[in-house]
Protein backbone atom coordinates (compact mmCIF):
# COMPACT_ATOMS: atom_id res chain seq x y z
CA UNK A 1 0.00 0.00 0.00
CA UNK A 2 2.87 2.38 0.81
CA UNK A 3 4.42 1.76 -2.60
CA UNK A 4 1.01 2.41 -4.20
CA UNK A 5 0.88 5.83 -2.52
CA UNK A 6 4.51 6.48 -3.51
CA UNK A 7 3.69 5.90 -7.17
CA UNK A 8 0.33 7.70 -7.07
CA UNK A 9 1.36 10.66 -9.31
CA UNK A 10 2.71 8.33 -12.00
CA UNK A 11 -0.34 6.08 -11.76
CA UNK A 12 -2.69 9.05 -12.15
CA UNK A 13 -0.82 10.29 -15.23
CA UNK A 14 -0.80 6.82 -16.82
CA UNK A 15 -4.52 6.35 -16.17
CA UNK A 16 -5.24 9.82 -17.53
CA UNK A 17 -3.33 9.07 -20.74
CA UNK A 18 -5.23 5.77 -21.11
CA UNK A 19 -8.56 7.51 -20.54
CA UNK A 20 -7.69 10.17 -23.13
CA UNK A 21 -6.82 7.50 -25.71
CA UNK A 22 -10.19 5.84 -25.13
CA UNK A 23 -11.96 9.21 -25.33
CA UNK A 24 -10.26 9.99 -28.66
CA UNK A 25 -11.32 6.59 -30.01
CA UNK A 26 -14.90 7.33 -28.95
CA UNK A 27 -15.16 10.92 -30.09
CA UNK A 28 -12.74 13.58 -31.34
CA UNK A 29 -13.20 16.79 -29.41
CA UNK A 30 -10.40 19.23 -28.66
CA UNK A 31 -12.11 20.84 -25.68
CA UNK A 32 -12.80 17.45 -24.09
CA UNK A 33 -9.20 16.30 -24.64
CA UNK A 34 -7.83 19.51 -23.11
CA UNK A 35 -10.16 19.11 -20.11
CA UNK A 36 -9.06 15.50 -19.53
CA UNK A 37 -5.38 16.45 -19.76
CA UNK A 38 -5.82 19.42 -17.42
CA UNK A 39 -7.79 17.35 -14.89
CA UNK A 40 -5.12 14.63 -15.00
CA UNK A 41 -2.34 17.11 -14.25
CA UNK A 42 -4.31 18.62 -11.36
CA UNK A 43 -5.11 15.17 -9.90
CA UNK A 44 -1.43 14.18 -10.21
CA UNK A 45 -0.53 17.34 -8.30
CA UNK A 46 -2.98 16.38 -5.56
CA UNK A 47 -1.57 12.83 -5.58
CA UNK A 48 1.78 14.28 -4.48
CA UNK A 49 0.11 14.81 -1.10
CA UNK A 50 -0.22 11.02 -0.78
CA UNK A 51 3.50 10.36 -1.24
CA UNK A 52 4.95 9.04 2.07
CA UNK A 53 7.33 11.36 3.91
CA UNK A 54 9.88 8.57 4.29
CA UNK A 55 11.85 7.83 1.07
CA UNK A 56 10.63 4.74 -0.74
CA UNK A 57 12.58 2.54 -3.17
CA UNK A 58 10.52 0.78 -5.84
CA UNK A 59 12.17 -2.43 -7.07
CA UNK A 60 15.55 -0.73 -7.12
CA UNK A 61 14.43 1.31 -10.13
CA UNK A 62 12.72 4.36 -8.66
CA UNK A 63 13.30 6.39 -5.51
CA UNK A 64 10.40 8.50 -4.32
CA UNK A 65 11.52 11.10 -1.80
CA UNK A 66 11.15 14.76 -0.92
CA UNK A 67 13.30 15.87 -3.85
CA UNK A 68 11.01 13.99 -6.24
CA UNK A 69 7.94 15.69 -4.72
CA UNK A 70 9.54 19.14 -5.03
CA UNK A 71 10.65 18.75 -8.66
CA UNK A 72 7.48 16.86 -9.67
CA UNK A 73 5.41 19.78 -8.38
CA UNK A 74 7.39 22.12 -10.66
CA UNK A 75 6.93 19.81 -13.66
CA UNK A 76 3.20 19.28 -13.10
CA UNK A 77 2.50 22.98 -12.52
CA UNK A 78 4.44 23.75 -15.70
CA UNK A 79 2.37 21.15 -17.56
CA UNK A 80 -0.82 22.79 -16.29
CA UNK A 81 0.40 26.17 -17.54
CA UNK A 82 1.39 24.76 -20.95
CA UNK A 83 -2.05 23.12 -21.28
CA UNK A 84 -3.74 26.44 -20.57
CA UNK A 85 -1.46 28.25 -23.03
CA UNK A 86 -2.23 25.62 -25.67
CA UNK A 87 -6.01 25.70 -25.61
CA UNK A 88 -6.64 28.62 -27.95
CA UNK A 89 -3.25 28.38 -29.67
CA UNK A 90 -3.82 24.81 -30.88
CA UNK A 91 -7.41 25.66 -31.80
CA UNK A 92 -6.05 28.25 -34.24
CA UNK A 93 -3.92 25.73 -36.16
CA UNK A 94 -5.80 25.14 -39.41
CA UNK A 95 -6.21 21.54 -40.53
CA UNK A 96 -4.57 20.01 -37.44
CA UNK A 97 -6.54 17.82 -34.99
CA UNK A 98 -6.20 18.88 -31.37
CA UNK A 99 -6.73 15.57 -29.53
CA UNK A 100 -3.37 13.87 -30.02
CA UNK A 101 -1.58 17.04 -28.93
CA UNK A 102 -2.86 16.68 -25.36
CA UNK A 103 -2.22 12.93 -25.38
CA UNK A 104 1.42 13.52 -26.32
CA UNK A 105 1.63 16.15 -23.59
CA UNK A 106 0.48 13.60 -21.01
CA UNK A 107 2.90 10.94 -22.25
CA UNK A 108 5.81 13.40 -22.19
CA UNK A 109 4.99 14.31 -18.59
CA UNK A 110 4.93 10.63 -17.62
CA UNK A 111 8.48 10.36 -18.98
CA UNK A 112 9.54 13.49 -17.09
CA UNK A 113 8.23 12.14 -13.77
CA UNK A 114 10.00 8.81 -14.32
CA UNK A 115 13.22 10.77 -14.81
CA UNK A 116 12.67 12.71 -11.58
CA UNK A 117 12.50 9.57 -9.43
CA UNK A 118 14.98 7.42 -11.34
CA UNK A 119 17.51 5.62 -9.13
CA UNK A 120 18.66 3.23 -11.84
CA UNK A 121 19.95 3.70 -15.37
CA UNK A 122 17.22 1.39 -16.73
CA UNK A 123 14.46 3.67 -15.39
CA UNK A 124 16.48 6.74 -16.39
CA UNK A 125 16.71 5.69 -20.03
CA UNK A 126 13.06 4.57 -20.14
CA UNK A 127 11.88 7.93 -18.82
CA UNK A 128 14.20 9.90 -21.09
CA UNK A 129 13.07 8.13 -24.25
CA UNK A 130 9.39 8.39 -23.28
CA UNK A 131 9.86 12.13 -22.89
CA UNK A 132 11.92 12.51 -26.07
CA UNK A 133 9.63 10.52 -28.39
CA UNK A 134 6.55 12.44 -27.21
CA UNK A 135 8.39 15.76 -27.61
CA UNK A 136 9.29 14.84 -31.19
CA UNK A 137 5.60 14.63 -32.09
CA UNK A 138 4.77 17.83 -30.22
CA UNK A 139 7.54 19.88 -31.85
CA UNK A 140 6.43 18.90 -35.37
CA UNK A 141 2.70 18.93 -34.51
CA UNK A 142 1.66 21.83 -36.83
CA UNK A 143 2.61 19.84 -39.90
CA UNK A 144 1.52 22.59 -42.28
CA UNK A 145 4.47 24.70 -41.03
CA UNK A 146 7.79 23.80 -42.71
CA UNK A 147 9.79 25.29 -39.82
CA UNK A 148 8.01 23.03 -37.32
CA UNK A 149 8.66 19.90 -39.41
CA UNK A 150 12.29 20.96 -39.81
CA UNK A 151 12.57 21.49 -36.04
CA UNK A 152 11.11 18.03 -35.46
CA UNK A 153 13.64 16.43 -37.80
CA UNK A 154 16.52 18.25 -36.13
CA UNK A 155 15.30 17.17 -32.71
CA UNK A 156 14.98 13.58 -33.91
CA UNK A 157 18.58 13.47 -35.16
CA UNK A 158 20.18 15.33 -32.26
CA UNK A 159 18.11 13.62 -29.56
CA UNK A 160 19.05 10.29 -31.11
CA UNK A 161 22.71 11.26 -31.08
CA UNK A 162 22.52 12.33 -27.44
CA UNK A 163 20.80 9.09 -26.51
CA UNK A 164 23.52 7.09 -28.28
CA UNK A 165 26.19 8.75 -26.14
CA UNK A 166 24.10 8.05 -23.04
CA UNK A 167 23.65 4.36 -23.86
CA UNK A 168 27.36 3.87 -24.52
CA UNK A 169 28.23 5.73 -21.32
CA UNK A 170 25.77 3.65 -19.28
CA UNK A 171 27.24 0.46 -20.78
CA UNK A 172 30.76 1.46 -19.72
CA UNK A 173 29.62 2.41 -16.21
CA UNK A 174 27.87 -0.95 -15.93
CA UNK A 175 31.00 -2.72 -17.14
CA UNK A 176 33.07 -0.94 -14.49
CA UNK A 177 30.69 -1.45 -11.58
CA UNK A 178 28.46 -4.42 -12.43
CA UNK A 179 25.41 -2.38 -11.40
CA UNK A 180 22.85 -0.18 -13.14
CA UNK A 181 21.79 1.42 -9.85
CA UNK A 182 23.05 4.94 -9.15
CA UNK A 183 24.09 3.93 -5.62
CA UNK A 184 26.14 1.00 -6.90
CA UNK A 185 27.82 2.86 -9.77
CA UNK A 186 31.29 3.08 -8.17
CA UNK A 187 34.04 1.41 -10.17
CA UNK A 188 35.40 -1.97 -9.13
CA UNK A 189 39.19 -2.27 -8.55
CA UNK A 190 41.08 -1.87 -11.81
CA UNK A 191 38.02 -0.54 -13.69
CA UNK A 192 38.43 3.19 -13.02
CA UNK A 193 39.32 3.95 -16.65
CA UNK A 194 36.08 2.35 -17.87
CA UNK A 195 34.05 4.39 -15.39
CA UNK A 196 35.84 7.62 -16.37
CA UNK A 197 35.08 6.98 -20.05
CA UNK A 198 31.46 6.16 -19.18
CA UNK A 199 31.06 9.37 -17.15
CA UNK A 200 32.54 11.39 -20.04
CA UNK A 201 30.04 9.94 -22.52
CA UNK A 202 27.23 10.39 -20.01
CA UNK A 203 28.10 14.09 -19.64
CA UNK A 204 28.04 14.50 -23.43
CA UNK A 205 24.57 12.96 -23.59
CA UNK A 206 23.24 14.96 -20.64
CA UNK A 207 24.83 18.14 -22.00
CA UNK A 208 23.03 17.60 -25.30
CA UNK A 209 19.69 17.15 -23.53
CA UNK A 210 20.32 20.28 -21.43
CA UNK A 211 21.61 22.25 -24.46
CA UNK A 212 24.62 23.59 -22.59
CA UNK A 213 27.66 24.85 -24.50
CA UNK A 214 29.20 23.23 -26.55
CA UNK A 215 26.15 20.97 -27.11
CA UNK A 216 23.71 23.85 -27.56
CA UNK A 217 23.41 24.25 -31.31
CA UNK A 218 20.02 22.55 -31.64
CA UNK A 219 18.18 24.71 -29.10
CA UNK A 220 17.59 28.01 -31.01
CA UNK A 221 16.31 26.28 -34.16
CA UNK A 222 13.96 24.00 -32.24
CA UNK A 223 12.65 26.72 -29.92
CA UNK A 224 11.99 28.88 -32.98
CA UNK A 225 10.36 26.18 -35.10
CA UNK A 226 8.25 24.47 -32.43
CA UNK A 227 4.81 25.78 -31.42
CA UNK A 228 5.20 28.43 -28.72
CA UNK A 229 3.62 26.34 -25.91
CA UNK A 230 5.92 23.42 -26.74
CA UNK A 231 8.94 25.73 -26.76
CA UNK A 232 7.97 26.57 -23.19
CA UNK A 233 7.58 22.87 -22.37
CA UNK A 234 10.99 21.98 -23.82
CA UNK A 235 12.64 24.92 -22.05
CA UNK A 236 11.14 24.07 -18.65
CA UNK A 237 9.89 20.51 -18.21
CA UNK A 238 12.57 18.63 -20.15
CA UNK A 239 15.38 20.77 -18.68
CA UNK A 240 14.11 20.43 -15.09
CA UNK A 241 13.72 16.66 -15.47
CA UNK A 242 17.19 16.06 -16.96
CA UNK A 243 18.93 18.42 -14.52
CA UNK A 244 17.20 16.77 -11.55
CA UNK A 245 18.24 13.24 -12.58
CA UNK A 246 21.79 14.44 -13.23
CA UNK A 247 21.94 15.92 -9.73
CA UNK A 248 20.51 12.74 -8.23
CA UNK A 249 23.12 10.58 -9.99
CA UNK A 250 26.04 12.74 -8.88
CA UNK A 251 24.69 12.97 -5.33
CA UNK A 252 24.10 9.25 -4.88
CA UNK A 253 26.56 7.69 -7.34
CA UNK A 254 29.83 9.19 -6.13
CA UNK A 255 30.05 11.74 -8.94
CA UNK A 256 31.14 14.50 -6.56
CA UNK A 257 34.27 12.52 -5.85
CA UNK A 258 35.27 12.51 -9.53
CA UNK A 259 37.56 15.50 -10.07
CA UNK A 260 37.73 15.14 -13.85
CA UNK A 261 33.93 15.10 -14.18
CA UNK A 262 33.58 18.18 -11.98
CA UNK A 263 36.26 19.99 -14.00
CA UNK A 264 34.33 19.22 -17.19
CA UNK A 265 31.07 20.49 -15.65
CA UNK A 266 32.90 23.65 -14.52
CA UNK A 267 34.07 24.26 -18.09
CA UNK A 268 30.56 23.65 -19.45
CA UNK A 269 29.11 26.08 -16.89
CA UNK A 270 31.52 28.90 -17.77
CA UNK A 271 31.07 28.40 -21.52
CA UNK A 272 27.27 28.29 -21.18
CA UNK A 273 27.06 31.46 -19.10
CA UNK A 274 29.30 33.44 -21.44
CA UNK A 275 28.31 31.82 -24.73
CA UNK A 276 24.56 31.87 -24.12
CA UNK A 277 24.52 35.54 -23.18
CA UNK A 278 26.88 36.69 -25.95
CA UNK A 279 24.97 34.78 -28.64
CA UNK A 280 21.69 36.39 -27.49
CA UNK A 281 23.00 39.95 -27.88
CA UNK A 282 22.03 40.49 -31.52
CA UNK A 283 18.90 38.35 -31.67
CA UNK A 284 15.82 40.01 -33.18
CA UNK A 285 13.71 36.89 -32.65
CA UNK A 286 12.27 36.60 -29.14
CA UNK A 287 12.01 32.79 -29.19
CA UNK A 288 15.65 32.43 -30.24
CA UNK A 289 16.64 35.05 -27.66
CA UNK A 290 14.89 33.00 -24.95
CA UNK A 291 16.63 29.86 -26.26
CA UNK A 292 20.07 31.42 -25.79
CA UNK A 293 18.90 32.80 -22.46
CA UNK A 294 17.98 29.29 -21.30
CA UNK A 295 21.49 28.12 -22.22
CA UNK A 296 22.95 30.81 -19.98
CA UNK A 297 20.55 29.96 -17.14
CA UNK A 298 21.52 26.30 -17.29
CA UNK A 299 25.08 27.56 -16.81
CA UNK A 300 23.96 29.43 -13.69
CA UNK A 301 22.31 26.24 -12.44
CA UNK A 302 25.55 24.33 -12.93
CA UNK A 303 27.27 26.75 -10.52
CA UNK A 304 24.87 25.59 -7.80
CA UNK A 305 25.32 22.01 -9.00
CA UNK A 306 29.07 22.33 -8.44
CA UNK A 307 28.59 23.59 -4.87
CA UNK A 308 28.75 20.66 -2.42
CA UNK A 309 26.44 20.38 0.55
CA UNK A 310 22.80 21.21 1.13
CA UNK A 311 23.43 24.87 0.27
CA UNK A 312 24.20 24.04 -3.35
CA UNK A 313 21.29 21.62 -3.66
CA UNK A 314 18.88 24.12 -2.10
CA UNK A 315 20.19 26.91 -4.36
CA UNK A 316 19.73 24.77 -7.47
CA UNK A 317 16.22 23.76 -6.33
CA UNK A 318 15.11 27.35 -5.79
CA UNK A 319 16.70 28.42 -9.07
CA UNK A 320 14.89 25.62 -10.91
CA UNK A 321 11.57 26.97 -9.60
CA UNK A 322 12.50 30.57 -10.46
CA UNK A 323 13.64 29.57 -13.94
CA UNK A 324 10.43 27.61 -14.51
CA UNK A 325 8.15 30.50 -13.47
CA UNK A 326 9.96 33.18 -15.47
CA UNK A 327 10.49 31.11 -18.63
CA UNK A 328 6.88 29.93 -18.63
CA UNK A 329 5.74 33.51 -18.19
CA UNK A 330 7.88 34.82 -21.05
CA UNK A 331 6.76 32.08 -23.44
CA UNK A 332 3.19 32.50 -22.19
CA UNK A 333 3.17 36.06 -23.50
CA UNK A 334 4.46 34.74 -26.85
CA UNK A 335 1.57 32.22 -26.86
CA UNK A 336 -1.05 34.91 -26.20
CA UNK A 337 0.46 37.18 -28.86
CA UNK A 338 0.48 34.27 -31.33
CA UNK A 339 -3.17 33.33 -30.83
CA UNK A 340 -4.27 35.91 -33.38
CA UNK A 341 -1.88 34.81 -36.11
CA UNK A 342 -3.47 31.55 -37.25
CA UNK A 343 -0.47 29.26 -36.67
CA UNK A 344 2.33 31.79 -37.06
CA UNK A 345 4.18 32.61 -33.84
CA UNK A 346 4.81 36.19 -32.74
CA UNK A 347 8.56 35.66 -32.62
CA UNK A 348 10.01 38.81 -34.19
CA UNK A 349 10.74 41.74 -31.87
CA UNK A 350 8.82 43.91 -34.35
CA UNK A 351 5.64 42.13 -33.23
CA UNK A 352 6.18 43.55 -29.72
CA UNK A 353 6.88 47.10 -30.76
CA UNK A 354 4.49 49.48 -29.03
CA UNK A 355 3.00 46.72 -26.87
CA UNK A 356 2.94 49.04 -23.84
CA UNK A 357 0.48 51.28 -25.70
CA UNK A 358 -1.71 48.60 -27.25
CA UNK A 359 -1.74 45.81 -24.63
CA UNK A 360 -0.22 47.19 -21.42
CA UNK A 361 -1.08 44.12 -19.33
CA UNK A 362 0.87 41.77 -21.57
CA UNK A 363 3.74 44.27 -21.83
CA UNK A 364 3.95 44.58 -18.04
CA UNK A 365 3.92 40.80 -17.66
CA UNK A 366 6.70 40.28 -20.20
CA UNK A 367 8.72 43.08 -18.60
CA UNK A 368 8.49 41.44 -15.18
CA UNK A 369 9.56 38.09 -16.61
CA UNK A 370 12.52 39.60 -18.44
CA UNK A 371 13.61 41.54 -15.35
CA UNK A 372 13.46 38.31 -13.37
CA UNK A 373 15.59 36.54 -15.98
CA UNK A 374 18.03 39.45 -15.67
CA UNK A 375 18.08 39.07 -11.87
CA UNK A 376 16.43 42.36 -10.91
CA UNK A 377 14.60 42.62 -7.52
CA UNK A 378 11.96 42.02 -6.23
CA UNK A 379 11.58 38.98 -8.46
CA UNK A 380 12.42 35.29 -7.99
CA UNK A 381 15.26 35.64 -10.46
CA UNK A 382 17.11 38.07 -8.18
CA UNK A 383 16.85 35.76 -5.16
CA UNK A 384 17.80 32.76 -7.27
CA UNK A 385 20.96 34.37 -8.64
CA UNK A 386 21.93 35.70 -5.21
CA UNK A 387 21.42 32.24 -3.74
CA UNK A 388 23.48 30.56 -6.47
CA UNK A 389 26.22 33.16 -6.15
CA UNK A 390 26.36 32.67 -2.37
CA UNK A 391 26.64 28.89 -2.85
CA UNK A 392 29.42 29.36 -5.42
CA UNK A 393 31.38 31.80 -3.29
CA UNK A 394 31.03 29.53 -0.26
CA UNK A 395 32.45 26.65 -2.29
CA UNK A 396 35.38 28.66 -3.65
CA UNK A 397 34.21 28.57 -7.27
CA UNK A 398 35.98 31.74 -8.34
CA UNK A 399 35.91 31.36 -12.13
CA UNK A 400 32.25 30.19 -12.40
CA UNK A 401 31.09 32.98 -10.07
CA UNK A 402 33.01 35.57 -12.11
CA UNK A 403 31.41 34.20 -15.29
CA UNK A 404 27.99 34.38 -13.59
CA UNK A 405 28.47 38.07 -12.77
CA UNK A 406 29.78 38.93 -16.23
CA UNK A 407 27.04 36.93 -17.95
CA UNK A 408 24.35 38.64 -15.88
CA UNK A 409 25.67 42.07 -16.90
CA UNK A 410 25.63 41.10 -20.59
CA UNK A 411 22.16 39.57 -20.22
CA UNK A 412 20.73 42.78 -18.82
CA UNK A 413 21.40 44.49 -22.17
CA UNK A 414 19.43 42.15 -24.40
CA UNK A 415 16.55 41.79 -21.94
CA UNK A 416 16.22 45.59 -21.85
CA UNK A 417 16.28 45.65 -25.67
CA UNK A 418 12.94 43.84 -25.63
CA UNK A 419 11.54 46.25 -23.01
CA UNK A 420 12.67 49.26 -25.07
CA UNK A 421 11.03 47.80 -28.18
CA UNK A 422 7.72 47.55 -26.31
CA UNK A 423 7.87 51.27 -25.44
CA UNK A 424 8.42 52.45 -29.03
CA UNK A 425 5.49 53.75 -31.11
CA UNK A 426 3.22 50.93 -32.23
CA UNK A 427 3.33 49.68 -35.81
CA UNK A 428 0.12 49.38 -37.89
CA UNK A 429 -1.75 46.14 -37.12
CA UNK A 430 -0.95 43.41 -39.64
CA UNK A 431 -2.94 40.53 -38.14
CA UNK A 432 -6.61 39.78 -37.83
CA UNK A 433 -8.38 38.65 -34.69
CA UNK A 434 -9.34 34.98 -34.59
CA UNK A 435 -12.93 34.10 -34.00
CA UNK A 436 -13.88 32.00 -30.99
CA UNK A 437 -12.30 31.61 -27.58
CA UNK A 438 -11.66 34.37 -25.09
CA UNK A 439 -8.05 33.50 -24.30
CA UNK A 440 -8.94 33.59 -20.59
CA UNK A 441 -7.13 30.31 -19.66
CA UNK A 442 -3.78 31.60 -20.95
CA UNK A 443 -4.24 35.02 -19.37
CA UNK A 444 -5.28 33.42 -16.09
CA UNK A 445 -2.14 31.28 -16.11
CA UNK A 446 -0.04 34.39 -16.77
CA UNK A 447 -1.67 36.20 -13.84
CA UNK A 448 -0.83 33.30 -11.49
CA UNK A 449 2.76 33.24 -12.73
CA UNK A 450 3.13 36.97 -12.09
CA UNK A 451 1.81 36.53 -8.54
CA UNK A 452 4.24 33.66 -7.91
CA UNK A 453 7.12 35.63 -9.42
CA UNK A 454 6.67 38.57 -7.06
CA UNK A 455 5.39 36.73 -3.96
CA UNK A 456 8.21 34.16 -3.93
CA UNK A 457 10.68 36.95 -4.70
CA UNK A 458 9.52 38.94 -1.67
CA UNK A 459 9.09 35.87 0.57
CA UNK A 460 11.61 33.30 -0.72
CA UNK A 461 11.60 31.36 2.56
CA UNK A 462 8.32 29.73 1.49
CA UNK A 463 10.27 27.92 -1.25
CA UNK A 464 13.75 27.78 0.23
CA UNK A 465 12.57 25.81 3.28
CA UNK A 466 11.21 22.82 1.32
CA UNK A 467 14.23 22.83 -1.01
CA UNK A 468 16.63 22.61 1.97
CA UNK A 469 14.65 19.81 3.62
CA UNK A 470 14.38 17.67 0.47
CA UNK A 471 17.80 16.94 -1.06
CA UNK A 472 18.10 13.96 -3.44
CA UNK A 473 18.87 10.75 -1.64
CA UNK A 474 17.40 11.95 1.62
CA UNK A 475 20.01 14.35 2.92
CA UNK A 476 23.70 14.55 3.65
CA UNK A 477 26.57 16.14 1.81
CA UNK A 478 27.14 15.29 -1.83
CA UNK A 479 30.84 15.79 -1.44
CA UNK A 480 30.98 12.35 0.15
CA UNK A 481 30.64 9.24 -1.93
CA UNK A 482 28.02 7.64 0.32
CA UNK A 483 25.79 10.69 0.57
CA UNK A 484 22.45 8.89 0.45
CA UNK A 485 23.46 5.37 1.40
CA UNK A 486 22.89 5.74 5.17
CA UNK A 487 19.34 6.88 4.45
CA UNK A 488 18.47 3.72 2.51
CA UNK A 489 17.24 0.66 4.35
CA UNK A 490 19.52 -2.36 4.05
CA UNK A 491 17.07 -4.23 1.86
CA UNK A 492 16.82 -1.25 -0.49
CA UNK A 493 20.61 -1.07 -0.71
CA UNK A 494 20.79 -4.75 -1.59
CA UNK A 495 18.09 -4.38 -4.28
CA UNK A 496 19.85 -1.35 -5.75
CA UNK A 497 23.21 -3.12 -5.78
CA UNK A 498 21.73 -6.14 -7.50
CA UNK A 499 20.48 -3.94 -10.30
Amino acid sequence: MILLFAGAPLIVLALGATLLMLAIAWRRNGAMSAAIALATFVLALLALLLVPKQPQSVAGLLRVDGYFVFTAAIVLLASVAVTLFSRRYVGGLAGVPQDEYYLLLLIATVGALILLCSANFAAFFLGLETLSVALLGLIAYPRQRPDAVEAGMKYLILAGGGSAFLVFGIALIYASSGSLAFVGAQAAPGMAVWRAAGIALLLVGLGTKLSIVPFHMWAPDIYDGAPAPISAYVAVVSKVAVFAVMLRFFATGGGYGDGAALSAVTLFAVLSMLGGNLLALRQDNLKRLLAYSSIAHLGYLLVAFLSPGQGGIAASSYYLAAYAVTTLGAFGVVCVMSEERGGEDAASLQAYRGLFWTRPGLAATLTLMLLSLAGIPPTMGFIGKAYVMAAGVGSGLGLPVAALVLGSIVGLYYYLRVVVAMTLPALPATTTHLAGGSGFPARGALAVLVILLVALGLYPSALIGPSVRNPPGGGGTPGTQAMAVPHLRDDQRVADAQW
